[in-house]
């Protein structure tokens, strides 16, 4: 691996995504990506007794997909990278003791499925693993119960709230020749903005996002028309104007290329307000409809940069400010001509 200036990885060997798995529940099976993912739950449950246990069905199903779909089984698998939103990453922790693959456990709130993805990659390019299953996973009523209040207790939300994406997404990183690439990833910087609003997530993770974009195109040498997309993990519509606004204030102009899962997953008419959020936010739609278009050649680069809020459910209630962090992935396709 070589490592560009401060903050940016440069992976020697050619990385590839293996395959990936996708689950979502239902709202985002009524929403404009609909199609892109292996399995759509019609109820929020997913046939399960509690939503502890209906999250870790996705996140099950979503690692099966992948499996499956990459011709490998649990113990192809050398490492084990996973995390989601639940105390102590439970749902991670609870399948990894089911697929007793070595295991560990990461958070980096809505940013870990760039966390997972960057740090398997940089394993499997330093040959200390050979296959790295890299999964993270969220659910609305495990979220916001956390993080706000139960969804039973009915009480109104801000416009600037997000919706916590339900869903999992899983890949395997692997040197064996596929159809993604993964090329680089630059790792982010904790930035706190002085937001201490829990349900304005969007504004306290934007400063956070353009540091982290701001920081990959120094490091590269890289500008915008250098990639077909550049795509933030959860910023919805009330941090998206903010990240492109601090960027153009230092002379870089993303907003031809700037899209937002949080805004993509979901329809302007549905009941999300500011749009969605969450571990899964991100890997649906990168692992999902991303990689489709990437493996098909539609898409030949694109910059992955997913933003995570790193509260917990104690200190939104003690006033404390949020810090945030982003971490960017770039995906290639093996059939575009990416330079």
């Amino acid at each position: 691996m070589g490592k560009v200036r401060k903050q940016t990885w440069r992976f020697e060997h050619p990385i590839y995504l293996a395959a990936t798995g996708t689950v979502v529940g239902p709202l985002e099976a009524r929403g404009p990506l609909s199609g892109s993912f292996d399995k759509e739950y019609e109820h929020l449950n997913c046939g399960e007794k509690s939503w502890t246990e209906a999250e870790r069905a996705l996140l099950r199903r979503a690692i099966s997909f992948c499996l499956a779909k990459a011709g490998k089984a649990e113990g192809d698998i050398d490492l084990f990278l996973a995390g989601d939103l639940m105390d102590q990453t439970v749902t991670s922790n609870f399948l990894a003791r089911e697929n007793r693959i070595p295991f560990l456990g990461m958070f980096g709130a809505c940013s870990t499925s760039m966390e997972t993805l960057a740090v398997g990659a940089q394993l499997v390019d330093s040959g200390f693993a050979k296959n790295v299953l890299c999964a993270v996973s969220s659910h609305n009523a495990t979220a916001e119960r956390q993080f706000r209040y139960p969804t039973e207790y009915g009480g109104p939300s801000k416009l600037t709230q997000t919706f916590t994406v339900t869903g999992a997404g899983a890949t395997i990183v692997t040197r064996e020749p596929g159809k993604v690439m993964v090329k680089e990833a630059t790792i982010g910087r904790v930035i706190d903005w002085g937001i201490d609003d829990a349900s304005n997530l969007g504004t306290a993770m934007a400063p956070a996002a353009a540091d982290t974009i701001w920081t990959h195109f120094q490091d590269t040498g890289r500008n915008p028309k250098d990639y077909d997309m550049i795509v933030t993990g959860d910023l919805s519509s009330v941090g998206s104007p903010i990240l492109n606004e601090l960027l153009l204030e230092k002379g870089l102009d993303i907003t031809e290329v700037h899209h937002d899962c949080g805004t993509m997953i979901y329809t302007s008419d549905q009941p999300v307000n500011a749009g969605g959020s969450g571990c899964a936010c991100s890997a649906v739609v990168t692992y999902g409809y991303l990689c489709k278009r990437l493996a098909e050649g539609s898409l030949h680069r694109v910059l992955i940069v997913a933003t995570g809020a790193l509260l917990n459910s104690a200190t939104p209630k003690e006033k404390d400010t949020i810090p945030c962090i982003a971490h960017g992935v770039v995906l290639e396709s093996a059939k575009g001509d990416a330079q």
